[in-house]
Formats: C-alpha cells, structure tokens, sequence
C-alpha cells in the first residue's frame, strides 16, 4: 500500500529506524554519535502527534530504551522494517542482498525482536529501500503483513538542509498519505528540524496526524 482512502483530513507520519552492521560498526568506533534523534520524540510527545515506527531488529536491540519510550506510548504504532536493513532485491542502493529462502526468517524475527516490548505492535513491513519485487512479495505472504510503501517521499537520509525537506513533503502530500522520514540521526541529521515546519504545514492544509492503521482504514 502507497496511502490510504483520499478521503478525510488524516496523514500518517512514519518513521524508519534503520540499522545496518556497517551502523553498528560506526557507532562501536565513534565515528557517530546516535542513530536515536530523541528530539524528534520529544516533539511528537510534546505536541501529542501520533507516529509509526518501522524499527530494524538491530535498532531495537541497540537502543531497547528508547523502543520501550516508543512502545510506551499510545498515540506511537510499531512496525517491522527487517532485521538488519538488507536488500530484498538486486540493486537496491547498494545494500548486501538477502536470498530468497532467508527473507521470511528475517521478517519473523524482527517480529520476534520487537514483541516483548508491548504496545500498539502491528503487521505492518516496510521494505528497504522500498525494493520489492513479486518474489519478495511471495515470500513474505505466509507471514500475513501487509507491505507499506509511501506516497510522499520526505528525502531525509543524507540531507544537509531542512528546508527541502518541508517543501518535498507539503508538495505533495494529500489526505490518507503516508510520509516517510527517519529517525536515525546520524544519517537523517535534518528531520528534527524541518518536523515543526511539516507538522505546522500540514495545520495550514488542515491535514492532521494519526496512527498508520487508521490513515489505511479511513473511508
């Protein structure tokens, strides 16, 4: 799924938490700081805005703290985002590429990582990269989880700027979108700062935030 019904006034903020073991391998050599930006939590929180996080496994088992501040809160919605962010396909952004026959394991597992922590938990998966293709589709289908794309794309991984940021969300977002932003700092360092514009933006256009499961059953 791309969006929900274009119908009503609701939009669903998403937020990836990837984590790759070249992540990882940053983190344990200080060459970054945080792949957590909790300035983005403290604003959802603040404004009482409701999220949806697609959390890697390795996310969740590298920052537990801040999935059980997520899981903690009710307006917050948990999905699953892969265990460690491999590709599904060929050439997708240069990331390793998981076999066929390895894809529903992983999947299973990143549910498997995130369930202990409780909270509004769903079958919602996200794909990274958004690379998908019909093996991948028929893989996952024992799983039953329905596949979660976006239609409106922020930009944020590598950006050095907040600005474009607000402009490629606001221009194209509409009722029953799904945007998709990180909340992985290092290599999303400007989502922090373009949220308050978005979120006043989407004010203006009378679009307001809600959980992913109800932006999709909107109608």
């Amino acid at each position: 799924m791309d969006h929900g019904p274009r119908t009503g006034a609701k939009v669903a903020l998403t937020f990836d938490a990837d984590m790759t073991d070249g992540m990882l391998a940053s983190l344990r050599a200080g060459r970054v700081k945080s792949y957590a930006n909790l300035r983005i939590l403290d604003l959802l929180e603040r404004e009482r805005v409701p999220a949806t996080f697609f959390l890697t496994g390795k996310w969740v088992q590298r920052y537990p703290d801040v999935t059980r501040r997520i899981a903690g809160n009710p307006r917050f919605e948990l999905a699953n985002h892969t265990y460690g962010h491999a590709a599904f396909t060929a050439d997708c952004y240069d990331l390793p590429r998981l076999p066929v026959d390895k894809l529903a394991a992983d999947v299973a597992k990143t549910f498997e990582v995130i369930e202990p922590y409780g909270g509004r938990q769903t079958r919602y998966f996200r794909f990274p990269g958004l690379c998908h293709d019909a093996a991948a589709l028929d893989a996952l289908a024992p799983l039953g989880v329905t596949v979660v794309d976006g239609d409106v794309v922020s930009g944020d991984p590598f950006a050095t700027a907040w600005k474009p940021l607000v402009r490629a969300v606001l221009d194209h977002v509409h009722p029953g979108s799904v945007v998709i932003m990180h909340v992985t700092e290092a290599n999303a360092a400007m989502t922090d700062e373009a949220l308050p514009h978005i979120l006043a933006g989407l004010r203006e256009r009378g679009l307001v935030p809600a959980p992913l499961s109800e932006v999709l059953a909107e109608g």
